[in-house]
């Protein structure tokens, strides 16, 4: 059996590494990939404010060394879900099993003067050359916006704004400066008042302008202001932008697109196609786009698989459940863990923020590298 998995962050990694581990040779994975390495989501923050360099969170895909799995870097021109075959710059793969896990693409042009005025921190790239943009930084008006939903990882634009008031704390800025957050949810993490809570008392200890259910429209780079869809503005002069999501755009091309992304049944992820499957940011599942939700859905693919394989029926269904994880600053993180199941309201628990989590954050982290790449790693 050949399994085409598209895509190698969260979803592609966790997915290779159980098949190998269950099935090893007797199955032939191809993990196709344009990117030459993954970096965890966090990781982009702990550059950006110099807790670590680029070099230290890139994780080449060259590592990749498994029984039954092919790494192929490539970029991918085409894909036919009804034959289950991709066209790439590397020539025609096909696979009696196919799954989508090519995550959202990132468009700061979409949004009228980001590009020109303004330093997006969502891509890898993005985020690498904000550190140097931060540490030019002399103080002054900040403000940190999203400019479209859906978004990934709900809780880092809160994050950021409090990251940035530890920076400018510690360069003695803090007083001349102001720092505003504009987000287009009703609360910092909707599914988690708990953690809302926590994160509103520190806007509102650490003077952070909180500014609920508003987009960002455009940037006017000639007057540095932000131009808020109710046609409000706020002068910066420094701006934090969360740029546009969409599918990638093999991926709307496919055909497998409903409102801009892929739907799947929510307990196995299957697609409409027969023996396609969809994981992560690029599919309308439900829960929050973040890794680690992409993580578990691919385990249930991989039990799916499994059985296929073994003749068996699979018994495991996707549960929701994922554990997310909240810089407050000042090396306190808190974990919220929450599940989110169909037609019912996301329940979960709480942590407050402490040096704990944080830990237990970094071996989050460790964990993962270790499983899907074979090597010990922290992550600051």
């Amino acid at each position: 059996m050949r399994v085409l998995v598209l895509g190698a962050g969260f979803g592609g990694l966790e997915l290779t590494t159980r098949l190998s581990e269950e099935l090893g040779d007797d199955v032939d994975v191809v993990l196709i990939d344009q990117a030459d390495g993954f970096v965890f989501g966090f990781s982009k923050l702990d550059v950006m404010f110099g807790r670590t360099t680029a070099e230290a969170v890139h994780h080449p895909y060259r590592d990749l060394v498994r029984p039954g799995v092919r790494f192929v870097r490539t970029a991918i021109r085409g894909i036919d879900p009804t034959a289950r075959r991709v066209e790439t710059d590397a020539g025609l793969f096909e696979g009696d099993v196919m799954v989508v896990a090519l995550g959202a693409d990132l468009h700061p042009s979409a949004t009228p003067g980001l590009v020109e005025a303004g330093h997006e921190f969502y891509t890898v790239a993005g985020a690498f050359a904000t550190r140097d943009v931060l540490d030019r930084f002399d103080g002054g008006r900040v403000v940190v916006g999203v400019t479209s939903t859906p978004f990934k990882c709900p809780p880092a634009p809160s994050e950021t704004a409090l990251l940035v008031h530890d920076l400018l704390v510690r360069r003695g800025l803090r007083e001349s400066s102001e720092i505003s957050l504009v987000m287009p949810l009703g609360a910092p993490i909707p599914p988690s008042p708990a953690a809302s809570a926590a994160l509103l008392a520190a806007f509102a200890e650490r003077g952070i302008a909180w500014h609920p259910e508003r987009l960002v429209r455009s940037l006017d780079p000639g007057r540095r202001v932000a131009v808020l869809a109710d046609g409000d503005e706020l002068p910066f002069d420094l701006f934090l932008g969360v740029p546009v999501h969409r599918a990638p755009q093999v991926v709307q091309e496919s055909g497998m697109c409903v409102d801009g992304w892929i739907p799947v049944n929510p307990l196995t992820l299957e697609t409409s196609a027969p023996n396609v499957y969809a994981v992560g940011d690029v599919t309308s599942v439900g829960t929050p786009k973040a890794g680690v939700f992409a993580e578990g859905q691919a385990a249930i693919v991989a039990d799916q698989i499994i059985a296929r394989h073994r003749e068996q029926a699979a018994s495991s269904t996707y549960s929701g459940r994922g554990i997310c994880y909240v810089e407050f600053g000042a090396d306190q993180v808190a974990r919220v863990d929450v599940t989110f199941r169909s037609g019912q309201r996301p329940s979960g628990q709480f942590d407050d923020p402490s040096a704990l989590y944080a830990a237990d954050k970094s071996e989050f982290g460790s964990s993962r590298i270790r499983r899907w790449f074979g090597r010990e790693w922290t992550a600051h």
